[in-house]
């Protein structure tokens, strides 16, 4: 194996061993709560996250019996909002529509939780800016120092950095990690998942 592997492999656990399972468990019952005071969970996400949004859509929904959309799951409306509007308020113009109230949540998936000031995923911000107006639950996993997610979540899981060279790595691969333990949790889990209920 080489030294790369081993580093990148050794890395993974630190961050593993560091994650703040306190603030997990927070995130699983806020969610669980959300659920079932009938709202609807809202998970945001661009580039890769986009793609983690979209598959942890379908292991709320069908593991965990909660209602659950992704803006980025419609590329025809999200493309036309970009091109007719704006990145910057593709999210949160999408979230007035979907009428989000207080009994609803939104997830955030990020490498660095977006920023105002330096620009950086503007869509994240406005969104979250619109959930907390709309008095909705706001949770997060991310990286890097969490950014706006962070400060404004009710419970956010900041992935810690072992690398500053591989932050978006680590921190996109295990958000898969946390997001799989939050639909495993007994607080959520509501199905069994298919290969475990063989026999």
């Amino acid at each position: 194996m080489s030294d790369f592997i081993r580093q990148f492999l050794k890395e993974s656990v630190e961050i593993i061993q560091q994650l703040d399972a306190a603030v997990i468990e927070r995130l699983a019952t806020g969610l669980a709560a959300s659920r079932d005071g009938g709202g609807r969970l809202f998970i945001l996400g661009v580039g890769g996250s986009a793609g983690h949004a979209s598959h942890a859509v379908n292991d709320f929904r069908k593991l965990c019996a909660f209602e659950a959309y992704a803006p980025t799951d419609n590329v025809s409306e999200l493309t036309a909002r970009v091109n007719d509007e704006g990145w910057d308020t593709s999210f949160s113009e999408w979230l007035k529509v979907s009428r989000i109230g207080a009994k609803d949540a939104v997830l955030v998936f990020s490498v660095g939780g977006g920023n105002k000031e330096k620009n950086v995923s503007p869509n994240l911000v406005l969104a979250l800016e619109l959930a907390k107006l709309a008095g909705a639950r706001v949770f997060g996993i991310v990286g890097k120092d969490g950014g706006h997610t962070a400060k404004v979540a009710d419970a956010c899981v900041v992935i810690p950095t072992a690398s500053p060279d591989r932050i978006t790595p680590h921190t996109e691969g295990l958000c898969a990690v946390v997001w799989h333990l939050l639909v495993s949790h007994p607080a959520l889990k509501r199905a069994p998942t298919k290969w475990e209920s063989i026999k």
